[in-house]
């Protein structure tokens, strides 16, 4: 059986390229398939609509989501004994 897909070259600067292989790796992805993901997402309309729904959470919940932040950030906000000031 034969594959379907074309291979392409795509030229980066260093520095990208190795924030894609680590944004892969995070994702447990090969390269390959994170640049794929990245296309199918952006062209679909996947990616817009994910963050249209993100920003409706914050819209809705933000306040919400900084308040429960802050309490749970307090216990730690005292100086702690021989911390420094």
């Amino acid at each position: 059986m034969t594959s379907t897909k074309k291979q392409t070259q795509v030229r980066l600067e260093e520095d990208v390229l190795a924030a894609g292989k680590a944004a892969a790796a995070a994702r447990r992805l090969d390269f390959n398939k994170y640049i794929e993901r990245l296309i199918i997402e952006d062209t679909t309309g996947a990616r817009a609509a994910g963050m249209t729904a993100a920003q409706r959470l914050i819209d809705e919940h933000g306040t919400f989501l900084d308040d429960l932040e802050r309490q749970l950030d307090a216990p730690y906000a005292e100086t702690q004994p021989g911390a420094a000031a």
